[in-house]
Parts: structure tokens; C-alpha cells; sequence
């Protein structure tokens, strides 16, 4: 269908049909890419993304595994494959998706956590080696919470319904910040005025992930029952393929819900700092 829709709109495009959790396919969808651009690579973006939420203990190993081998190997392996034709270029442009979660940890969802903080070193690790390169360029963008049906096909272990929380943002930036990195690469780039809040408050917050766990677990509790599921861990999503998730309110809230981050945030340093007084 995406390929159909850039035909109607004067683009050429081919889809390859990928699992990023193997190298065999990584390296044949190179391939195929760079046959088609006659023989370039000049961008490549990493973005495919699972999800598996749950306590820690209560969550399968193997569950924990997948997401590892999805969010974080499978962007290795996507610079993997695009790097030599970049090398040989010398120039092109690696544009990885992260997330908020990739400077603040997520309770109930640690190996989201791990492949997300991982892939701040994956980067950093690889603009290091890029001294006599300065065409080529590494691009991680980092989205607060989005409006996709992630939510609704991630692995869910908890026993209850999950929904996202607000404020939640149209995906269609994170699309908006990756064309512009491509036409103007930047180390990186935020979307989503609350993923800039929270990663102030957990600079500043003592304390915070055991605050983010605590409301978590709230949040998780209060919510519906559901059934155990693996989502899309290991096949396929079942639900209908669609951009946004359709979590949004008619009402756009953003800002207000930034606003009652903010005062949230003063709040709880200055307990916070008043707790650790007490406690010297």
C-alpha cells in the first residue's frame, strides 16, 4: 500500500519484506536497496520497534529477548549493513529513532529501557569513528509518547488494559523530524514538548524512576482487565494496520498537560530536597 501511494505521488519505491532480528535479511534488504539506487545507500532509517510491558520478574525471558534483539540489535544491524556503502560514499545518513525512554527509564517495561539507553552508546560509539567522514552522519531522534497502535499490539504482561499516557502526540512529527533529517542532518532532535520535560525532571528529580514506577503501577491497577498477550513480539500484529493508534482526545490538551508537568516537576524537586535534608 506505502508503495502504491508513492507511485500516485510521482515517487519510485520498492518494499522488501524484513525481519530485523536476523542478519541474513538485514544484509539482503541492503542489498536490494542500494540495486535500486544504483548502487547508493544514501539514508537509512532505523524505526521498527517492539514493545513487551510487565514486571520485571513477570515478564518471560525470552519476551525480554525479543525486544532486545528488535530495538536495540536490529539497529545495529541496520548501521551494519548501510555503513560500507556509506564508508564508500563517504558520505550518507543514519537516522535512528529512540525515544523519550532512552534518557528515562521505563518501570514495567526494562528491556524498552535497555535497548533504548543502549542505543544512546550505539550512536555515540559510532560518531566517534567518523573523524575523517564529516559528510556522514548519525541522527537519533528522541519522541515523547505517539499516537500509534504500538499500545495497543506491544507484548503485554500485566494483566490489565494499556493505554498511553498523556499527552500524546501526532506520529506524523516523528515522520516531519526524519524528512528533516535527511535534508539537514542534526545530532538530535526532539518531538514532543513533554519528552523535554521529563527528561528535565529525571535530571532533577531525585528519586524519579521509583516516582514513574509508583504511578505506573497506579496507572496499571486502576485499568481494565486483559488477557496476557505477546503482541507483535514474534509475529505479526493481528489489528488493523493503521499510522495513528487513535488514543488522541478531539481536544488537543498538550499544553496544559506540559504545564501541570512543569508544576509537577518544581513540586517534587522541592520534596524531594526537603526529604533528603531530613534524611543527611
Amino acid at each position: 500500500e506505502v508503495v502504491e501511494e508513492c507511485a500516485a505521488r510521482g515517487a519510485e519505491a520498492i518494499a522488501v519484506k524484513t525481519d530485523v532480528t536476523q542478519g541474513d535479511q538485514m544484509r539482503a534488504l541492503a542489498e536490494q536497496a542500494a540495486a535500486f539506487g544504483n548502487g547508493r545507500i544514501d539514508i537509512w532509517i532505523n524505526n521498527a520497534g517492539v514493545g513487551a510491558v510487565g514486571s520485571f520478574e513477570g515478564t518471560p525471558l525470552e519476551a525480554h529477548e525479543q525486544v532486545l534483539q528488535t530495538d536495540l540489535l536490529g539497529y545495529l544491524r541496520g548501521a551494519h549493513v548501510a555503513w560500507p556503502y556509506f564508508k564508500a560514499q563517504h558520505r550518507g545518513t543514519l537516522i535512528n529513532t529512540l525515544s523519550l525512554g532512552s534518557w528515562v527509564a521505563q518501570p514495567y517495561a526494562v528491556a524498552y529501557s535497555a535497548s533504548k539507553y543502549g542505543l544512546r552508546g550505539l550512536t555515540e560509539a559510532l560518531r566517534g569513528e567518523l573523524t575523517d567522514y564529516p559528510d556522514i552522519h548519525v541522527c537519533d531522534i528522541y519522541p515523547a509518547v505517539m499516537d500509534t497502535p504500538g499500545f495497543r499490539d506491544g507484548g503485554n504482561f500485566t494483566g490489565h488494559e494499556l493505554t498511553p499516557p498523556p499527552p500524546v502526540y501526532d506520529p506524523h512529527k516523528v515522520a516531519q523530524a526524519m524528512v528533516a533529517c535527511a535534508l539537514q542532518p542534526r545530532d538530535n532532535t526532539t518531538v514532543g514538548s513533554a519528552a523535554t520535560v521529563a527528561r528535565v525532571a529525571h535530571f532533577l528529580l531525585p528519586g524519579f524512576a521509583r516516582l514513574s514506577g509508583w504511578l505506573t503501577r497506579l496507572g496499571l491497577e486502576r485499568s481494565q482487565r486483559a488477557a496476557t498477550s505477546t503482541g507483535n513480539l514474534y509475529t505479526p500484529a493481528s489489528g488493523e494496520r493503521r499510522v495513528e493508534g487513535g488514543w488522541r482526545q478531539t481536544r488537543r490538551t498538550p499544553y496544559g498537560m506540559v504545564a501541570i508537568g512543569a508544576a509537577l516537576l518544581v513540586g517534587g524537586v522541592v520534596v524531594a530536597r526537603k526529604y533528603s535534608a531530613r534524611h543527611k
